[in-house]
């Protein structure tokens, strides 16, 4: 019986936005109004899209973006949580689920030197074209009222959880560690023994906050423990496996 780590990236493994943290390899660290004024609520990675198109037409090279990127400071404590992960690979499995882009995401995680914590990372694909520019490509289409367009990160859970249960691995425990609304979804598939882990002051302990006091019974079963840094969530990791 294995462990599943589940993170969000921007703002839980990261310190920051990485889709907003792109914005400093421009020249003047900004974007204009008629680029920023396209995003419509819901469809963040389309927005993303014509960013990283603008970032190309001012003939930014990949490797500056890349460069400017791996300056983007893991949360405080993220380290010795990922350390604590590599070294307990035969007991814990690690995914990381985000609405960046996987490459954003593996560059920062190898920048780190902490990738072999990760086993699997599901965000939307994102690839530089022939002229340079990088393309980002939402995840996948869904049906989901409550998520983004191009991502439902319960769909994706689930889907992950059965087709490692079809493979004979069954977890003991879910760890759901996130800080966003898009966070919200997917702790509704998590049982009665599992944790999900909101950051302190953030949008998803908002929101988790909210839904208990409306529904007496809410579709949230799974152990609610808040969390202000890496070092939190590694003593209940580490209180958790040693029980």
């Amino acid at each position: 019986m294995k462990t599943l780590m589940v993170f969000d990236f921007d703002d839980t493994l990261i310190d920051d936005n990485s889709d907003t943290w792109v914005v400093r390899c421009l020249p003047d660290q900004t974007l204009p109004y008629f680029v920023e004024n396209t995003y419509r609520k819901g469809h963040w990675t389309e927005f993303m899209g014509r960013v990283m198109h603008y970032i190309g037409d001012q003939e930014v090279s990949p490797e500056r973006i890349r460069n400017v990127m791996e300056t983007i400071p893991l949360t405080p404590g993220m380290t010795d949580l990922l350390r604590f992960i590599i070294e307990n690979k035969n007991t814990i499995d690690c995914i990381v689920l985000s609405d960046s882009n996987t490459m954003f995401i593996n560059w920062i995680l190898h920048s780190s030197g902490l990738q072999a914590a990760v086993d699997q990372v599901f965000s939307n694909p994102a690839k530089f074209n022939d002229n340079g520019y990088m393309e980002v490509q939402p995840y996948h289409s869904h049906d989901c009222s409550r998520c983004p367009v191009n991502l439902c990160k319960r769909k994706v859970l689930e889907l992950f959880l059965s087709e490692k249960s079809n493979g004979g691995v069954d977890y003991e425990r879910v760890f759901y560690v996130g800080d966003g609304g898009n966070d919200l979804c997917p702790t509704s598939c998590l049982r009665g023994q599992d944790v999900v882990m909101p950051r302190k002051g953030y949008t998803l302990e908002k929101m988790i906050g909210k839904l208990k006091a409306q529904e007496e019974n809410s579709s949230l079963k799974a152990r609610v423990v808040s969390w202000r840094c890496g070092t939190d969530i590694l003593q209940e990791v580490r209180a958790s496996t040693q029980s």
